[in-house]
């Protein structure tokens, strides 16, 4: 390091740590804002960040002018336009902080995702659970109702359940928090899988296309549990192997242990073969014959 310094005597090592540090700044604003609404925004902030630069070397005295009063309240507006930029990188900085605390919570609530779909499968009770990975999700979660709550098997119980409000349409998760329900992802192009699958699994397919997201999806026809990643489908999984693979494409350790069978509500279970009838809601989007 002293030899490369040598080279440029106005250079010193606080230069050189000051020069890396605003580079890891900007690569983090580049990584937090890519791949949301924010992007096109920061494109239109660089062209007016251009002009002011031509209207001040071309001495484009009214243009310059202009630029320079409009300047100020720029500032102020983009506070506004990127408030969920910064409060999301903010929260970034603090999970980073408790980063050993935040692992164990978040390996955990993955294990509610296995479990909830081994419910789901049991039932056959159709599902769609998205788990967002480098790419943000943003702009499907906006589409949807927003949650923001903690990621829990009750919690995709209750969403999932026929009956309710939010159960048609997909459930996408950031880290260990299920961010909205009810949202509206793309479908799948692809001419063999529009075939060949239903609705539920070319939108599980279609975001896994688009970005690096993991969709976990359960046919409500045959209680299939299939996992969709990079535009590829595994179907037919067992529960053991659902977590296997999540735990592989998450990076997470897997214990050898078995996971637990959810245990159902056993009045629910009476009712629901009594009546079975009831626990399914016709004006569902996603129906049988084109969910397999």
């Amino acid at each position: 390091m002293t030899h490369f310094l040598a080279r440029w005597p106005h250079l010193s090592m606080t230069n050189v740590i000051d020069i890396l540090l605003v580079a890891f700044v900007i690569y983090q604003f580049l990584m937090l804002v890519r791949g949301t609404r924010a992007a096109p925004m920061l494109v239109g902030v660089a062209a007016v960040a251009l002009g002011f630069y031509i209207a001040r070397i071309g001495e484009l005295t009214t243009l310059s002018w202009l630029i320079s009063t409009l300047i100020p309240y720029v500032v102020f507006a983009l506070i506004v336009v990127f408030q969920a930029e910064l409060r999301h990188a903010l929260a970034n900085l603090g999970s980073r902080i408790t980063l050993s605390r935040a692992a164990s919570s978040e390996s955990d609530a993955y294990d509610d995702i296995v479990l909830a779909a081994n419910l789901f499968s049991q039932n056959q009770t159709g599902a769609l659970i998205v788990i967002e990975r480098e790419i943000g999700l943003r702009t499907y979660i906006e589409s949807g109702v927003p949650l923001d709550a903690r990621l829990s098997y009750d919690l995709l119980a209750t969403i999932f359940r026929p009956s309710a409000p939010l159960h048609d349409g997909a459930v996408i998760v950031q880290k260990d928090r299920i961010a909205a329900a009810a949202c509206f992802l793309p479908l799948s192009m692809n001419p063999v899988l529009s075939t060949q699958m239903g609705t539920r699994h070319r939108a599980g397919i279609g975001i896994t296309e688009e970005t690096d997201a993991i969709a976990v999806i359960v046919s409500e026809e045959t209680g299939a549990i299939s996992l969709a990643v990079a535009g590829n489908i595994q179907r037919d999984l067992t529960v053991e192997q659902l977590r296997e693979r999540l735990s592989t494409l998450l990076r997470r350790y897997v214990p050898p242990a078995t996971l637990p069978t959810p245990i159902a509500n056993e009045n629910e279970d009476k009712a629901e073969i009594e009546h079975p009838a009831s626990f399914r809601n016709p004006d569902q989007s996603y129906t049988p014959e084109v969910d397999r």
